[in-house]
């Protein structure tokens, strides 16, 4: 076992797991670290607690400090400069005529390095403008492309449902999300209801995925042929979620609805299973 703190940079940020050396860190406190990308400042959303060494990634950075006042102060200076660092590369993009869109910039703590979050359609030659930018700023230049999804979760915005988006509030990893997911759950394919703002599927299929993989191995499909204590027939509507399954009866000529405990209890099966 290993203990460790988690420490958010971003607010639905990936979590990462550092070294407390030996401070008794607190959640929503805030620490100085060192990363592959320099000093950072982050916030803690795990206090100290004990890991399998198989669960981390090792060696674990350690925390240098907890963060003070006149940390949190260079923090508010490094957004301040970030948006005048945005106001002059986009300058730069519009002179240079570059097909991309800057989306957001970041200083490290320490501003040894700016970093330019930018989308494009494809591959972009930006070799000049990083030595304007270079010249002009006197640091460490990185411009990095990213993909529409981050772009959304980046800048944030109010999703099909009406809430914030959830990438921009508490999802730290994007999950893959496939169009089999929507066929599951009996969605409209139209694009434009089942896709986000970012033009991606949306990451709530997702959520219910797993329950209505299990409903489905569960229940027969629609169209199946079932033998019922009322007669043969077949199966016209299901709700998954409630479990509950439509069966028409020809001989009967009307429809019933039955439960998933009610199948069971009844010894309702597939035609084919009772041959």
């Amino acid at each position: 076992m290993i203990g460790v703190i988690g420490v958010r940079f971003k607010k639905a940020g990936k979590i990462y797991y550092f070294d407390p050396a030996g401070l008794d860190i607190e959640t929503d406190s805030y620490v100085i670290v060192e990363t592959v990308r320099g000093i950072e400042f982050g916030k803690v959303v795990i206090a100290n607690k004990m890991v399998d060494e198989e669960d981390v990634v090792l060696p674990l950075k350690k925390v240098l400090r907890i963060a003070n006042e006149k940390d949190k102060l260079t923090v508010m200076e490094n957004k301040e400069y970030a948006d005048q660092a945005f106001a002059a590369c986009s300058k730069k993009i519009e002179e240079h005529v570059l097909d991309m869109n800057l989306v957001d910039v970041e200083y490290t703590f320490d501003r040894n390095k700016i970093i330019f979050y930018f989308t494009a359609d494809g591959r972009v030659d930006f070799r000049e403008l990083v030595k304007d930018l270079a010249a002009m700023f006197k640091t460490r230049i990185e411009l990095r492309q990213i993909g529409v999804r981050d772009e959304a979760k980046m800048l944030g915005g109010i999703g099909p449902c009406g809430r914030m988006l959830c990438c921009s509030t508490f999802l730290g990893d994007f999950e893959p999300v496939s169009i089999k997911m929507a066929k599951d759950q009996n969605l409209s394919l139209n694009p434009a209801k089942i896709s986000g703002l970012c033009g991606r599927l949306m990451c709530c299929l997702k959520y219910e995925n797993d329950e209505y993989e299990e409903a489905k191995r569960e229940l027969p499909d629609l169209g199946e042929h079932v033998k019922t204590p009322h007669g043969r027939g077949h199966v016209v509507g299901l709700n998954i979620l409630d479990r509950v399954i439509q069966i028409e009866i020809p001989s009967k000529e009307r429809v019933i609805e039955y439960t998933l405990d009610e199948l069971i209890e009844e010894g309702i099966v597939t035609a084919q299973g009772q041959e």
